[in-house]
């Protein structure tokens, strides 16, 4: 007999419940799809994932060099660290995850992605505070390389620059926080953002207070539990 609805891992974590589920969706044939929550908080599922992708297709778009470093800030599904792999040109990918569950989670299989994120040697799964290490820009994202710079860093941690999933995230989505990440990228290196819904024209102009160039873009995908369409929001923005 097939589950319907099955609770693959439930733990405690300081900032509340972590749960990952999977569900067969039966309006879509039996499709298996895999859910997170933090607490109260829905934060992902596999069946939407484009702006995850365009997320990091977009930032590393943006180069025009080969040998890429890459930090990712936020693990999740590994959506958009299986999208940043794609691209031959990365060398190393550094994925910064709060939560030591979901790293668990990958390195046991338990979500559809994890083995292509740990089989592949350019990538590592580091457990930090994304925040805190952007914060500190006397060392890198990599406690392994302290005095490394960055190519891109591609953010997927928040709902939206200004619905976050702990207030202590907000001091990152100023023009302070972003000066201080703006010192762990190479010349020429960009910072890319995910969110949720349309972009927030007021974070873009931030960006392009601390950055030489930004932009916003709007994610449109089929929503196939609504028959219509959904957004989500990628932002960009390079150095000089």
């Amino acid at each position: 007999m097939s589950v319907m609805y099955e609770e693959l891992d439930f733990q405690p974590t300081p900032i509340g419940d972590l749960m990952l589920r999977r569900r067969k969706l039966i309006q879509l044939g039996g499709l298996d799809i895999y859910e997170v929550k933090l607490g109260e908080d829905f934060l992902m599922t596999s069946l939407f994932h484009e702006a995850e992708f365009q997320l990091s297709k977009l930032g590393l778009g943006l180069l025009e060099k080969e040998n890429l470093d890459v930090v990712i800030g936020g693990l999740g599904l590994g959506y958009t660290a299986v999208s940043a792999l794609e691209d031959q040109r990365v060398s190393s990918l550094v994925v910064v995850e709060y939560l030591q569950g979901v790293i668990d989670w990958h390195q046991k299989g338990l979500v559809p992605l994890g083995k292509t994120l740990t089989k592949d040697s350019r990538c590592r799964l580091v457990q930090a505070d994304f925040f805190a290490l952007s914060r500190n820009v006397s060392k890198s994202f990599d406690p392994k390389n302290p005095a490394h710079k960055y190519d891109a860093i591609l953010l997927d941690i928040d709902h939206t620059p200004t619905r976050v999933l702990h207030q202590t995230n907000t001091r990152f989505y100023t023009e302070k926080g972003l000066g201080e990440l703006v010192q762990h990228l190479n010349p020429g290196g960009v910072f890319g953002l995910w969110a949720d819904g349309f972009p927030e024209d007021s974070f873009t102009r931030l960006l392009e207070k601390v950055f030489k160039r930004a932009q916003a873009h709007t994610i449109t995908f089929d929503n196939p539990l609504t028959g219509g369409t959904s957004e989500g929001a990628v932002y960009v923005a390079q150095v000089a």
